[in-house]
């Protein structure tokens, strides 16, 4: 389980580093809304692979 934590947060820092260079030169808030919404959604479905059962 520890293992699948630190490889959410790694996956999420990943991605925000990726798409953090593109995001803050172009200033688009519909980006900045699909950025977070995807990133909302990486979260979500690693909370559900740590509450489900294996």
């Amino acid at each position: 389980m520890l293992f699948k934590i630190a490889a959410g947060i790694v996956a999420a820092t990943l991605l925000l580093v990726y798409v953090a260079p593109v995001v803050l030169r172009l200033q688009d808030l519909a980006l900045w809304a699909v950025v977070l919404l995807g990133l909302g959604m990486m979260l979500v479905d690693l909370w559900q692979s740590l509450t489900a059962k294996d």
